[in-house]
């Protein structure tokens, strides 16, 4: 029988699934086809959901094991992410070099005004990626974190007893004795029933925003007239349990958050009240709330606290056009908390 290491002797986020160098370009407006848009800047940045979440919770000051896992090309944007790993003490033992694709890149291109972002993906060596090599009876990792689904080819790819490859990893993780977190992408397609959903039955915490959340369940939760539809959101979120999700699952938000864990509490936390004009880009916000989170989870801290933590993180984020750097110290968010305030209740 395998000896599994329970997870409160566990310490470390294990982290894996997209690679991706980000290549920000900040515009001053979203053209029309065939017209002219002005870039007034350009940043080169992290991207992809474990890049952006080791880094920010190595930025936030975490003092346990961050490990990452995945695939990038033998080239110069694949040693920068080496590069990035290293000088925040992330550990890259599992994160592999091949010759044969390039690293994935992103040209994310932000309206000045608004924040708003749109993105122009190269998949790369991410597209190959199926975690084949990580051993997790190996790991003394606390939560392996998988994303973004949807957007990891090799994972999304039917497996004929989890349903896809990305739950038999998952699956895999679990048996070990590791807590598993998943994300996924924002894409405008009908592929989410048939590939996020096979994963939660192996997933201990689902953290997506609400249009990931309402593509998965079925539920409209983000209306034509930008409001929040909330029966929508809960009823997504019960859903998503029942779906088999272990432990918590946690929808974010511009508004905040809502998470509901398996024992029937929920939970609602408005975001920050951030000052006029203090948004310079809205890329990575829900990989720095999903960082925050997972924090304040691997520290076995109270859900509500989790939640702040992650709208804090978030926040900070967002006073930079790239996915990472706006990211501050854990005490430089409970600062800027107590400092801006929260927004106005959900619920």
């Amino acid at each position: 029988m395998q000896n599994v290491e329970s997870s409160e002797s566990r310490s470390g986020i294990l982290a894996g699934g997209n690679w991706i160098v980000d290549q920000v370009k900040i515009i001053d407006i979203w053209p029309a086809q065939d017209q002219l848009a002005n870039i007034s800047s350009q940043n080169q940045g992290t991207g992809g959901s474990p890049f952006n979440i080791l880094i920010d919770l190595a930025k936030m000051g975490a003092t346990f094991p961050l490990i990452a896992c995945g695939r990038i090309g033998l080239d110069a944007p694949g040693q920068w992410i080496l590069d990035q790993c290293r000088a925040h003490e992330i550990a890259t033992d599992r994160l592999t070099q091949t010759s044969d694709i390039s690293t994935s890149y992103t040209d994310v291109m932000t309206v000045q005004s608004s924040g708003r972002r749109t993105f122009f993906h190269q998949r790369g060596a991410n597209a190959i990626w199926d975690g084949s090599e990580i051993d997790f009876s190996q790991s003394t990792a606390r939560i392996f974190h998988l994303g973004y689904l949807l957007l990891l080819d090799a994972l999304d790819q039917p497996d004929p007893a989890y349903g896809t490859r990305a739950a038999c990893l998952l699956a895999k993780a679990q048996s070990a004795g590791l807590k598993t977190s998943i994300d996924v992408v924002s894409e405008n397609s009908d592929r989410f029933p048939q590939i996020v959903n096979p994963a939660l039955k192996y997933t201990d915490y689902a953290i997506l925003n609400e249009i990931e959340a309402g593509k998965t369940t079925g539920y409209v939760i983000r209306q034509s007239d930008n409001s929040l539809d909330i029966p929508a959101l809960e009823s997504a979120v019960a859903k998503m349990l029942n779906g088999g999700v272990k432990e918590l699952v946690v929808i974010h938000f511009p508004e905040g958050a809502y998470a509901c864990h398996s024992n029937g509490q929920c939970f609602w936390q408005p975001s920050l009240q951030l000052p006029e004009n203090y948004i310079k880009g809205g890329a990575g916000a829900g990989d720095a709330f999903c960082a925050g989170t997972l924090y304040g989870l691997h520290e076995g801290l109270p859900v509500q606290e989790c939640l702040q933590i992650g709208v804090g993180a978030a926040a900070t984020c967002l006073s930079h056009p790239t996915c990472t750097e706006g990211v501050q110290s854990l005490s430089r968010i409970h600062a800027l908390t107590s400092e801006l305030g929260y927004r106005a209740p959900l619920r």
